[in-house]
């Protein structure tokens, strides 16, 4: 399944350790593939699951030893047994993806956490073993790093998943969404042109608010790991920062414009990624 893709961040960047970069690049082959596999084409819900299951069954192969043919697995396999990376992590991002298939409602910002902890979390976890800091600290400022870069991503893309129409995912939590006065057909009306509303509005900046102090929360940890490794999760976290930025100033209108990085934000992330704020200092 090829697939082009808009990455907000880049992959296996050059910030990082020349050492770490195919690493990375294998660990994300596996979970790029896997998303495609519940987003991606015109498969039915049956194929994307079994192709789940297809991967699941190399993991399950992986872990009684036993060989392996599939090109993902077979440059995925000597990082996770030379890094001793847990299965479980890469167990938890496909459990998240079979979800995506059946799934496109969420209850409550609770439940929506709940997939983040298994769609996005895991990568965070696995790179942190990856370099070698995988302390309970560590992975929880992980977490909320990679679990913001997840609402970000939900959040940017509102627009995209609702001009599918009744087959379109909507990951505002639909707690949220009542107390704002905003229904499912709002949102898509609003994805074939209609004004975005004031109670929309208030519903986006809740979310951003709430998006913005989590990815805060975790900031700390680009600066207390070392050298162009905490570079890259400042990068990062600076980037994540800077689409949310891009919404608001859209006034929350994520339907007829699409917050997405650029090339003339680069410079701005990297200075941000630099210098540090007064308010993350121990």
């Amino acid at each position: 399944m090829a697939v082009d893709h808009y990455e907000n961040f880049p992959v296996a960047s050059a910030l990082l350790p020349a050492s770490l970069r195919e690493p990375v690049a294998a660990i994300y082959g596996f979970a790029r593939s896997a998303d495609d596999f519940a987003d991606e084409g015109d498969l039915s819900p049956q194929q994307r699951s079994a192709l789940l299951a297809a991967y699941q069954a190399e993991l399950d192969a992986i872990e009684r030893g036993e060989p392996t043919q599939h090109p993902i697995f077979m440059r995925l396999r000597p990082v996770i047994a030379r890094y001793d990376l847990p299965l479980q992590l890469f167990r938890d991002l496909l459990d998240a993806f079979l979800q995506d298939v059946g799934k496109d409602r969420y209850r409550d910002f609770a439940e929506l956490m709940d997939y983040c902890r298994r769609s996005a979390d895991p990568v965070g976890r696995l790179l942190l073993n990856l370099f070698g800091h995988a302390s309970a600290d560590n992975l929880a400022r992980s977490d909320a790093i990679c679990s913001a870069l997840q609402l970000i991503n939900h959040w940017q893309d509102i627009g995209i998943d609702a001009a599918k129409g009744a087959d379109g995912r909507i990951y505002l939590p639909q707690d949220d969404m009542a107390r704002f006065g905003v229904s499912d057909d709002d949102i898509f009306r609003r994805a074939v042109g209609k004004p975005v509303s004031t109670d929309f509005r208030a519903l986006m900046k809740f979310q951003v608010d709430r998006t913005r102090a989590l990815m805060l929360s975790g900031a700390p940890l680009g600066w207390d790991l070392p050298g162009r490794i905490g570079l890259e999760i400042r990068a990062i976290v600076a980037g994540g920062l800077r689409i949310l930025d891009k919404i608001e100033a859209v006034d929350y209108d994520v339907f007829n414009r699409h917050p997405m990085l650029q090339s003339v934000d680069w410079p701005l992330i990297l200075w941000r990624s630099l210098v540090r704020p007064l308010d993350t200092k121990p």
